[in-house]
């Protein structure tokens, strides 16, 4: 509750407008009262996730409370997955999809994972990102987007929305107005986005506008700084980037959600409840938190910083009961949605199907797969963006083990590596046996393209296997692309090492 002053209106704006996440696998008692007091919406994180079962409970539960509760995820499929977070995702990311390039599979992907949403209880899901990856070196966003060009991202963004609201989940267009080109995590700071005002039109906004006329009903802003739109103020917190483009310009006039408020980018120069004031005065009618600060009393601190702007006149009122009118206006349009969507399960093995069609090979003429023996697999494991759940499994090894017994692996990351270390367990376990070796964005990892390199010298006839974004093909006498790092992705990627029948 928030500190006595406040009247018991402006209590329930203030909570009606933060989607806090929690901990546990069950409804906390706080989160339960809160929505007795207002809170509109919650959001599920990989924490909250033991099961299917475990999960639809924990969303009855809740939404016992309030049978219009919004429940959110992150669930991206791909490597941004809370679903499948211990397991690794049985689906590929957006990259994947776009290597692809049909849009009916992506459709039929996007609408599987809403399926599994809807039974779940899940009501929106953070998805998809439409960022156009132009920058290669993109630390964030990377396989979380379709690809490096405008038309591409466009038709496969309309596809995911089509295919997920298809099922009785509501899309997320993000990160408003485009991440793709930036070299800065915003977890950790403030990206720069240096395009002109056309180049944004060219590039990172049509995105928007194809998920726009797809349906989409939720938008959720970028931590990023853009000088031709806004030279002060990140676009979450900038009226002139939510207020004049996003609804006046493009015309959207659904539910702005901001990116975790609690991400160093805004954070970290206003602090988390000083954010979460300036993004809805700009315009933000959602403010979303939880990833890393998920106990009540960051959602006191939010809703009481809320009442507090309202009263000393820094937050009009009438923003404030705007933006808690737009939640609402969103729960009662996700329900119908739900409502009208037709009910059926998930389609068994659709994952799979797409990412062996992802897996792209070159191959050096006179070399082809698969593998004549048992292999060693040397993975190379980068530090992953926050936005991944660092426990969720990825590689090629534990798959290829599976069809191939005799697999021996090593994993290594940056601190590991010295010339002994190549020498004595990456070089050494393979002699006289295949060498596979597995990088996640070797392009983006110097030290990674230098060991895999090092690795190629001695060994040329060794297969390189990209679990991210491809760059430049390492010279291998084999190279597969996956274009994603999910657990599919790998099992696509053995099945060939091995001659495994698809």
């Amino acid at each position: 509750m928030l500190a006595s002053g406040h009247s018991e209106e402006l209590t329930r704006l203030s909570n009606a407008v933060l989607q806090p996440g929690f901990e546990g696998t069950e409804a906390p008692d706080w989160v339960r009262r809160r929505i007795g007091e207002g809170l509109a919406a919650v959001v599920l994180f990989g924490r909250n996730i033991a099961g299917p079962e475990q999960v639809a409970r924990l969303t009855a539960s809740l939404r016992a409370e309030n049978p219009d509760l919004i429940v959110a995820i992150d669930e991206e499929a791909g490597d941004v997955t809370r679903l499948e977070a211990w397991t690794g995702a049985s689906r590929p990311g957006n990259l994947a999809l776009g290597a692809v390039d049909d849009t009916a599979l992506t459709e039929s992907v996007a609408q599987d994972i809403g399926r599994e949403l809807r039974a779940a209880g899940v009501t929106l899901d953070y998805a998809p990102s439409v960022d156009v990856n132009s920058n290669p070196l993109n630390p964030v966003i990377g396989v979380r987007s379709f690809g490096a060009t405008t038309g591409l991202v466009s038709r496969h963004t309309a596809a995911w929305v089509r295919g997920l609201q298809s099922a009785g989940v509501a899309a997320c267009a993000k990160h408003f107005p485009g991440h793709g080109d930036t070299a800065v995590d915003s977890h950790h700071g403030l990206p720069r986005v240096t395009a002109s005002l056309e180049e944004l039109a060219a590039t990172a906004l049509p995105p928007f506008t194809a998920a726009m006329k797809a349906g989409v009903r939720v938008v959720m802003t970028g931590h990023l700084l853009v000088p031709a739109l806004d030279a002060d103020l990140p676009a979450t917190l900038s009226r002139r980037v939510l207020d004049e483009l996003l609804r006046g310009e493009l015309g959207f006039d659904g539910l702005v959600v901001t990116d975790g408020i609690e991400m160093s980018a805004v954070s970290g120069r206003y602090g988390i409840d000083g954010a979460t004031v300036r993004a809805v005065a700009g315009g933000a009618d959602a403010v979303c938190v939880g990833g890393e600060s998920a106990k009540e009393s960051t959602t006191e601190l939010l809703a009481s910083a809320l009442a507090r702007a309202v009263m000393d006149g820094s937050l009009p009122e009438e923003r404030l009961a705007r933006a808690a009118a737009r939640v609402a206006e969103f729960a009662a349009w996700s329900r119908q949605l739900r409502q009208a969507a037709a009910t059926g399960p998930a389609t068994t093995g659709i994952g799979l199907v797409a990412a062996r069609r992802a897996v792209q090979v070159i191959s050096r003429p006179g070399t082809a797969l698969p593998l004549t023996a048992d292999p060693h697999v040397v993975e190379l494991v980068p530090t992953s963006t926050l936005a991944i759940d660092r426990q969720t499994p990825w590689g090629v090894a534990a798959p290829l083990r599976d069809l191939r017994p005799g697999t021996t692996s090593v994993r290594l990351t940056h601190p590991d590596l010295g010339e002994q270390t190549l020498r004595e367990d990456a070089l050494a376990p393979a002699a006289g046996r295949p060498l596979v070796i597995v990088v996640r964005d070797a392009a983006r990892h110097a030290w990674m393209s230098r060991a895999a390199e090092r690795l190629l010298r001695d060994r040329p006839d060794a297969v390189v296997v990209e679990m991210g974004v491809p760059g430049t093909p390492l010279p291998a006498a084999v190279y597969l692309a996956t274009h994603g790092a999910t657990r599919v992705s790998g099992q696509a990627a053995a099945e060939l090492l091995a001659g495994a029948p698809a």
